[in-house]
């Protein structure tokens, strides 16, 4: 038995994942203790298990999943990140993992199987039922981060001519419906989409009411090779709760609610933070040394490169620098201030072009703006830095070099935040891939090299 059981019994009463909940579930896993592993466990959401999986370590997930494992089910295998999901899955015997899939609807089911190697896939494949199988089958066709990727087959379809009563004595009577959804889709006799009713409407309308009387304005469907990106952004910028998808025929062969678009714009948001830190947009918390040791040293080695650049220009001034040593001083404080600026530019920028706010029709328009904004920093700090250095130094044109540099990268910093990602947007790559690289090396080589260079004509 787990020593002190019963006071961590009384401590994790409630069905929240905190730290103290978090260190009884290692005790109890550990010491074997089935019992009290299991009713600390069994409050828990799904969402919250998935979460205490990834944050321990791979021994103390080993001991929670040798006792616990069976207890696994859709819901947990669907939140666990894919950092870790083959693991507990080669953890489940095959009848639990059958029974976990078959609880999913089958977008969730596609969802786990992207991330999987081809033995863990055909074995979930065995676990579902024909019907289901040739439905995940069918999603996998589709091309990798599309809409028929993302979607879920379970649909509820009405024709168009139907009354509410018609449609609501269907769904009570059908045997199988989706566990959510949000929209009755009203179709042709070719299975082509052509509107679609809210829950909320069909529920408060009478029963003679056409369905075709009370569609919803917002109607729109996506095609199943659209990009996943494109669906997330259509549900954003107009307010969607669900969307067909159709084939290359216009037939309807799923719907995507907005759960699944909301997890793409998270996931997007993540990569683009990620990617602009210069980390592995596919780092994660459960990641080993050896894992996330790889995603970040190809950064660090471009980071190295570009460095050396800036070590090249400082190299080039010197004898100015041996002549007035104090320049040594504030070198750092020129390439500080622009590469914030940079920065602060470019992560607006990056921002504006996911949520397709920056345009080609506004970008002229965004670069007056970045360039007037860093203009005016450049003016305020060369203002303070040249009363700093004059009261400092004694050397009024000290004062002028450092403030006539700091207004020349601030406003390079700010050209740069954004006319480097457009450009890269422009030639179809990831504007949040390599933009801070850029962005850092042109502020630090422009800020030496106009502080130094100018050091070398006013002051020599």
């Amino acid at each position: 038995m787990v020593q002190n059981g019963e006071d961590d019994r009384n401590e994790a009463d409630e069905d929240v994942l905190d730290a103290r909940r978090i260190g009884a579930i290692i005790e109890a896993a550990a010491a074997g203790d089935v019992a009290f592993l299991t009713e600390l466990l069994e409050p828990l959401h799904a969402a919250d298990i998935a979460d205490l999986l990834e944050q321990v370590s791979r021994s103390e997930r080993r001991d929670i999943l040798r006792l616990w494992s069976g207890e696994i089910d859709g819901d947990i295998l669907s939140e666990i990140d894919e950092g870790i999901r083959e693991e507990v899955i080669e953890s489940l015997s095959p009848d639990v993992l059958a029974e976990a899939v078959r609880e999913l609807d089958t977008d969730d089911v596609v969802d786990i199987l992207e991330d999987l190697e081809e033995p863990q896939k055909a074995l979930i494949l065995g676990a579902l039922d024909s019907a289901d199988r040739v439905a995940v089958e069918r999603a996998m066709s589709y091309p990798d981060y599309s809409a028929g990727r993302l979607m879920q087959r379970e649909v509820v379809v009405a024709p168009m001519h139907w009354t509410v009563g018609q449609a609501i004595d269907f769904m009570r009577g059908a045997t199988h419906l989706p566990d959510q959804f949000y929209h009755v889709i009203l179709v042709d006799p070719r299975m082509k989409p052509q509107a679609y009713v809210t829950l909320g409407r069909l529920l408060s309308s009478r029963r003679e009411v056409r369905l075709s009387d009370i569609r919803e304005e917002s109607f729109r469907t996506v095609e199943a090779t659209e990009p996943e990106s494109d669906v997330a952004y259509l549900f954003n910028q107009y307010h969607l709760i669900s969307c067909p998808v159709v084939d290359e025929d216009g037939r309807l062969v799923g719907v995507i609610t907005i759960d699944d678009a909301m997890n793409v714009l998270d996931e997007e948001h993540e990569e683009d933070m990620l990617r602009l830190a210069g980390v592995d947009d596919e780092a994660s918390l459960s990641d080993g040394v050896w894992d996330t040791l790889r995603g970040r040293l190809p950064w660090l080695l471009i980071n190295l490169v570009t460095a050396s650049l800036a070590a090249f220009v400082i190299s080039l001034f010197e004898e100015t620098i041996s002549t007035i040593v104090v320049l040594a001083a504030l070198m750092p404080i020129v390439a500080s201030m622009g590469g914030n600026a940079g920065t602060q530019s470019l992560t607006v920028s990056v921002r504006a072009l996911a949520t397709r706010d920056l345009t080609s029709a506004n970008a002229a328009r965004f670069v007056r703006r970045e360039a007037a904004v860093g203009a005016i920093n450049g003016l305020v700090f060369a203002v303070i830095l040249g009363a700093i250095a004059t009261f400092a130094f004694g050397w009024p044109l000290l004062a002028v070099v450092i403030g006539l540099a700091m207004v020349i990268n601030l406003l390079v910093a700010a050209l740069a935040g954004v006319l480097v990602p457009l450009t890269l947007n422009r030639l179809k790559l990831d504007p949040a891939l390599a933009s801070g690289t850029f962005v850092t090396t042109m502020t630090d080589v422009v800020g030496f090299f106009a502080f130094l260079g100018l050091a070398t004509l006013v002051l020599l």
